[in-house]
């Protein structure tokens, strides 16, 4: 970690002080984007594009659930002519939303989508490239020959946008980097930024700059990376602030799809990038929207909030991922490869017992005598002045409040929550963890002196601030810098929240830290918001989504679109219902060739659709199954994770 402040001036306004990044307005319809104007909520169709009323109906049910644009998918010509006719049946509804075709493969269709609608989305990944994940050998001669081809495929379509007044997003995706840019690059952010500035640059050219630009990835640590890059790298090169769409792509369906576009999206929205937003969840389209509209609406008063001590100097890399190094306490902090902890919060619970804990991932079994753990299992439990009079599983540790752990000391695996000036005034501790609470303001140098010699403190911290995540950044910028390796548990309280709104602000809390390194395990403490099991998952979505620490079986599942093959909700229930007890194994679902296997990016296996009624499957990025029959194509999955031995029987793990 040891970039310099220059670094992060130039991927947002300020890490401290919130200041939405300003872009160029860019016309697309009646809703212009950027400027000054708000953060704009898209989604897409997932109605066949030639059903021309299946698709006005449904994007009726969009705008009206507050959708802002519709994207719609134009895999061939066909489909890009049906969108005049879709649009107009609009309009005669009443209806004037900006519609944006959705172009894969085809140029001849973009350049016809771009006479009839407001705005068309390329991916410079395969609109005039191939991915076959062939590794290639270019001299600079024959690269820029190929970006020569790619200018010549491409001109046609920026001089149409540009006589008909046509907005385009060039948006690049993790996954389908095409293989020239995967040969130069590598299968990094970096090659992603470049794949799109290729096409920007031939735009810019040629005078057209009613452009969105997006980095979309179903990592949120490579999305959020790719993000930061991109502006680091428009400012660098001299090029306009063009409007940024973001979106985790695949982000899956239910909590895990909220939590994981939480933390990419709303990352970035903390930093005052971002202005559009999609939240591709496996779904109905016009259920992305209320999602998108929470994380957004959230930003409207954020500049208002209590100052942040400005940085000097800001220790942390943003385009990469690095663990901040700490010192171990218990299983707490540590080496790189040491995953963060849950900590529960039972403090507010009138009673407590044995039954308590299941809601927290403790199974106890009355005839055995003992506790069954499972993968979400929390690793310690806040209870502030409450005690409990029964035998604890033996991985879990207790926390009490100070002048309540005196009266506990002697038990096992009991802990004190000790206030900064409690430390500093040298109360009585433990000689095996203290759990020191704190925020920004009551990190000086006293504070910290005593915590760099303490080997069995743990810092405990917490923010009031409306600007909270950046200000608990800012008070890791203040240990990093100076030196202090204590390990750090990131707190934040929420109180009459929704379930969903939990999930969203909790993600992007905890999650915008987690993503940048920062962090070695997470409580929330939620009042009046759901039950201790949705929140104990929360948690562990949460550090699930940031890949800091995996619980259990991760879905890389496309929304659908219009091109899709089958009923992707469907179908990754019963994928989900064969294969959720596969800890750490990442499968993905995909309705059309399009969304795999290079989407699927990183995942272990994949489920693709390759026609009516027909599937392929893939290990990786190979395929090893070609037009499986859909009834049969789940078992056969199955029988592809066994027989590369990541099958689990579920009876060996009772």
């Amino acid at each position: 970690m040891n970039s310099s402040i220059a670094s992060f001036k130039q991927y947002c306004n300020s890490i401290v002080q919130y200041s939405r990044r300003k872009t160029v307005e860019v016309k697309i319809g009646d809703v212009p984007m950027g400027g000054n104007n708000p953060i704009r909520i898209q989604s897409m169709t997932t109605i066949d594009t030639m059903d021309t009323l299946g698709s006005v109906e449904q994007t009726i049910r969009m705008v009206e659930a507050g959708c802002e644009y519709v994207r719609i998918t134009a895999p061939s010509m066909k489909e890009a002519q049906n969108l005049g006719e879709i649009k107009k049946e609009l309009r005669v509804r009443g209806y004037n939303v900006p519609l944006v075709a959705d172009i894969h493969f085809t140029p001849n269709a973009a350049e016809l989508a771009a006479r009839l609608v407001e705005k068309v989305r390329i991916n410079p990944g395969n609109y005039a490239d191939k991915k076959r994940f062939e590794t290639i050998e270019y001299t600079e001669a024959t690269y820029q020959a190929e970006l020569a081809r790619i200018r010549d495929k491409f001109v046609p379509l920026i001089k149409i946008c540009k006589e008909y007044g046509t907005a385009m997003r060039i948006g690049t995706n993790h996954g389908s980097l095409s293989d020239r840019i995967m040969s130069r690059y590598g299968d990094s952010p970096v090659g992603m930024v470049e794949s799109a500035l290729e096409f920007l640059r031939i735009c810019e050219d040629e005078g057209y700059y009613n452009i969105v630009l997006s980095m979309k990835s179903s990592n949120p640590q490579v999305m959020v990376q790719a993000y930061r890059l991109l502006v680091q790298k428009l400012d660098e090169e001299g090029l306009k602030p063009y409007p940024l769409h973001l979106g985790v792509t695949e982000a899956g369906e239910g909590e895990d799809g909220r939590i994981k576009s939480s933390v990419g999206i709303g990352t970035l929205l903390e930093d005052g990038l971002g202005d559009t937003i999609r939240v591709s969840l496996t779904e109905e389209p016009e259920a992305e929207v209320p999602v998108a509209y929470t994380l957004a609406k959230r930003y409207d008063d954020r500049a208002i909030h209590n100052p942040i001590p400005a940085v000097e100097n800001y220790p942390v890399t943003p385009f990469e991922y690095n663990r901040r190094p700490t010192r171990p306490v218990l299983n707490i902090g540590g080496v790189e490869h040491l995953i963060p902890r849950v900590v529960a919060d039972f403090s507010a619970k009138e009673k407590i017992t044995a039954a308590s804990f299941f809601a927290l991932g403790y199974q106890y079994s009355v005839p055995l005598d003992k506790w069954n753990i499972t993968d979400m299992a929390c690793d310690y439990i806040f209870l502030g002045d409450r005690t409990i009079d029964f035998e604890i599983p033996g991985t879990l540790g207790l926390i009490y409040n100070h002048k309540t752990w005196l009266t506990q000391k002697d038990k096992d695996r009991a802990y004190p929550f000790v206030r900064a000036e409690q430390y500093i005034a040298g109360v009585e501790l433990s000689d095996q963890a203290n759990f020191i609470y704190a925020c920004l303001p009551d990190i000086n140098d006293t504070l910290i002196a005593r915590l760099k010699e303490d080997k069995t403190s743990v810092l405990f911290v917490d923010t009031y601030n409306k600007h909270g995540m950046a200000e608990q950044r800012r008070l890791f910028v203040e240990l990093i810098n100076k030196g202090c390796d204590v390990p750090v548990i990131i707190g934040r309280a929420y109180a009459d929240l929704t379930t969903e709104q939990l999930q969203l602000y909790a993600s992007t809390d905890l999650g915008g830290l987690l993503v940048d390194g920062l962090g070695d395990g997470v409580f929330i403490a939620a009042e009046n918001c759901g039950s201790d099991k949705m929140i104990n998952e929360t948690a562990f979505g949460i550090l699930q989504a940031t890949r800091t620490r995996i619980s259990k079986t991760e879905y890389i599942s496309c929304p659908s679109c219009g091109r899709t093959l089958f009923d992707l909700q469907e179908t990754t229930a019963r994928i989900r219902a064969r294969t959720s007890h596969l800890k750490g194994v990442k499968i993905g679902i995909m309705g059309c060739i399009v969304n795999g296997p290079g989407e699927m990016a990183d995942a272990d296996y994949g489920y693709v659709g390759s026609g009516p009624g027909r599937i392929t499957l893939y290990k990786g990025k190979e395929v090893v199954r070609k037009n499986v029959p859909t009834a049969q194509a789940v078992d056969e999955l199955v029988n592809l994770i066994r027989e590369h031995g990541d099958w689990i029987e579920l009876e060996t793990m009772n």
